[in-house]
């Protein structure tokens, strides 16, 4: 039975988390707050439930769902070859507006879709996500809509879309704030050298370079007047392999987006 609760109710919010932390146990799906939109999550190392994931929203397995976290420190537990360059990355903007692409442990029992070796990961920033993801562990989530459709900024919205298909809806007013523009986190492809943009949102272009000189933007250019014009083939098929490639939603942490290969 599908279960919404108002968690701007100290009560409500409790006893939400509780059963959403419960429903993810059962390998159902739930729509929670994050920093962007609202997203639906499901338990990222249960195949079935990444299943049931990707069919409420409408999609394949060409397009698997990013992986949110709680902590920095789970990062080189779900990733591997991780750059001096991507670290740098996460330790400056987690929590917040960055997807990185990384190459996922192989370790892992885990089947997120046709990510081939690789999985996009977010710390979000919002209060309740991080109360949800450190009852839960990681979890595999994409934006709270059907594909095609506008990502949800309430759980009403969001159940307007997938109905039945959500055990629980955590609602928490909008994401973000009403009347403002979702804007997705910025994608960066952390899986070969030099890193590069592969979408851009929340954090700009200039932060990025602040801390990573050498980044590529979008088109593949470095900063400077000498930069190249073009990303190499290597670096393309490593943007072409990326599960979260360049997603066209807003990610809910970051939900993946419908018209790129996998991510949010």
């Amino acid at each position: 039975m599908t279960t919404t609760y108002n968690c701007m109710a100290d009560d409500e919010r409790t006893a939400g988390l509780a059963h959403a932390h419960r429903a993810i146990l059962e390998k159902k799906c739930v729509v929670f707050p994050t920093d962007t939109v609202y997203g639906i999550a499901a338990d990222a190392f249960s195949p079935q439930a990444v299943t049931m994931l990707l069919v409420s929203k409408g999609r394949s397995r060409a397009m698997p769902p990013p992986v949110l976290m709680p902590r920095l420190n789970a990062l080189d537990g779900l990733a591997t070859d991780v750059f001096p360059e991507a670290r740098r990355l996460a330790e400056a903007f987690w929590p917040g507006g960055l997807t990185l692409i990384l190459h996922a442990q192989p370790s892992l029992d885990w089947d997120l879709g046709d990510t081939k070796g690789t999985v996009a990961l977010r710390i979000p920033a919002d209060e309740i996500a991080q109360e949800l993801l450190t009852l839960t562990g990681p979890l595999a989530v994409s934006s709270a809509n059907r594909t095609g459709q506008p990502a949800a900024q309430t759980a009403a919205e969001a159940r307007d879309q997938l109905a039945e298909s959500v055990e629980v809806y955590l609602e928490d007013g909008f994401r973000p704030l009403e009347g403002a523009d979702a804007v997705p986190s910025t994608i960066v492809d952390a899986t070969s050298l030099p890193l590069r943009v592969v979408r851009q949102g929340a954090v700009s272009l200039e932060r990025l370079r602040d801390v990573v000189p050498g980044l590529l933007d979008v088109d593949g250019n470095a900063a400077g007047p000498d930069a190249p014009q073009e990303a190499a083939p290597a670096e393309e098929a490593a943007v072409e392999a990326a599960p979260a490639g360049a997603p066209a939603e807003p990610a809910a942490g970051e939900p993946a987006g419908d018209k790129a290969p996998g991510a949010e």
